[in-house]
């Protein structure tokens, strides 16, 4: 695909103690050299399979020559624990991208700890044409608040950070309320460890970070809160570069419309290192 591959992989997590799929596209340039990489967080309900098929990112990796990689949302499989009453925003499809504390989640629901050091691991050892020391982060929705979370409290994993769509304060939205109640449990204080506004207030290293908001988003004032962030990061002294579109929506067409201005700003720091 545009000289490269795309390609879908199968592995058994020890740390989600479950089989996990991720998807790699290889830009053309990985025949000849380590590539630079790119994750791509998912939102609620999506697997690998929505980025690979709906977000039009294999043309502009090619062209930059950065690897895309896009893990599933959540642990899977019998046993891993679903919302009993069967909703989207709990259990399968909705890992949030935290490492719960609260049974029956803490089982298998640590997605932080799967994003920033097991897939990493198995990258390095399964698919040698990546160079994992050189990385940025990406994601929408739930996906863009785990992309920014793991970004900001990690500096020195990833170059840089950018998010459609994101949940920026889930502390203060229904969907973080009810999954960190669960995952994490009634103490709010443990919430903040997984909360973008909180943490650019506690960050002392800084990464360039872009965020497109649609403003005909039907989730943005009661899930999405982006004035949030905007807020914080005039209080931290910590530059957030946010773009509200006009007319766009939460979908795969507000994303595929600006990937490639996200792979652009991400292979700029990459390509630099």
């Amino acid at each position: 695909m545009f000289g490269g591959e795309q390609n879908r992989y199968q592995h058994h997590s020890a740390v989600l103690d479950c089989d996990m799929v991720y998807a790699v596209y290889l830009p053309p340039q990985a025949a000849e050299y380590r590539v630079p990489v790119v994750y791509y967080l998912s939102g609620l309900t999506c697997t690998d399979e929505n980025f690979v098929t709906k977000a039009g990112a294999q043309c502009y990796a090619a062209e930059h020559g950065v690897a895309v990689v896009a893990p599933d949302t959540s642990p899977r499989g019998e046993g891993v624990a679903d919302d009993p009453e069967g909703s989207y925003d709990m259990g399968l499809g909705a890992g949030f991208y935290l490492n719960a504390t609260q049974a029956p989640w803490s089982a298998h629901y640590q997605m932080y700890d799967y994003i920033v050091s097991e897939l990493p691991q198995v990258l390095a050892e399964n698919c040698s044409q990546i160079d994992t020391d050189c990385a940025a982060i990406m994601g929408h929705s739930m996906g863009g608040h785990g992309a920014l979370t793991i970004g900001l409290k990690n500096p020195e994993r990833y170059v840089s950070l950018s998010a459609f769509s994101p949940i920026v304060a889930p502390t203060q939205c229904p969907w973080g309320k009810k999954a960190f109640s669960q995952y994490l449990g009634p103490n709010e204080a443990d919430w903040a460890a997984y909360d973008s506004c909180a943490l650019l207030t506690a960050a002392t290293e800084h990464r360039p970070i872009l965020i497109d908001q649609g403003t005909a988003d039907n989730f943005l004032d009661e899930q999405l809160k982006t004035p949030l962030i905007t807020a914080a990061s005039e209080a931290a002294d910590y530059p957030v570069h946010v773009r509200m579109q006009h007319g766009y929506d939460h979908s795969y067409y507000f994303i595929a419309s600006f990937m490639a201005d996200h792979l652009r700003f991400h292979a700029k720091y990459l390509n630099a290192r």
